[in-house]
């Protein structure tokens, strides 16, 4: 079975931040919000080292981490677990683990190195209207409400 499956390539794609937790070696956890990042193939996510020295130190140190993302109007995202570690630069493999980063960012930022993360477990994040109030939640409602709260409109549909 394939972890990283289309629901959950498609809400990635939907969300602008991740979040990334981290634990120190004395069991303090970090969580940082990660601007690029992708899911590489089915197994591994890849998340841009732009400014994150806490959370590289911390994967060097312990590589249990975990990446969230949620797709702010729906409300709905997912929880991925799983094991990281630093390429650098100099890695060979860089150049291939850093190909969807790099394509995000241009000459925006300098990757510096990428975290990549092999997932072991999924599991869905959704706002708590939809267990409270099933019969009156959904996806439409979530969206109206989230852009009556951040007063933003719509972008327009694309056609397919």
């Amino acid at each position: 079975m394939t972890l990283l499956n289309k629901p959950v390539r498609e809400a990635a794609r939907r969300s602008v931040l991740c979040w990334l937790a981290t634990v120190d070696a004395d069991g303090q956890p970090n969580v940082s919000p990660k601007e690029v990042w992708a899911i590489s193939d089915d197994q591994h996510v890849v998340v841009a080292n732009i400014a994150s020295p806490i959370s590289v130190r911390n994967i060097a140190q312990k590589p249990q981490v975990c990446l969230s993302f949620v797709d702010v109007f729906v409300q709905k995202g997912f929880k991925l677990v799983g094991s990281a570690h630093e390429v650098q630069v100099e890695n060979p493999a860089f150049s291939a683990w850093a190909a969807p980063l790099l394509a995000m960012v241009g000459q925006r930022f300098v990757i510096r190195s990428v975290l990549v993360i092999r997932v072991t477990s999924v599991a869905p994040i959704v706002a708590p209207s939809y267990r409270f109030y099933p019969d009156k939640t959904t996806e439409a409602s979530q969206v109206a409400s989230a852009i009556r709260a951040y007063k933003v409109h719509p972008a327009p549909q694309e056609k397919p």
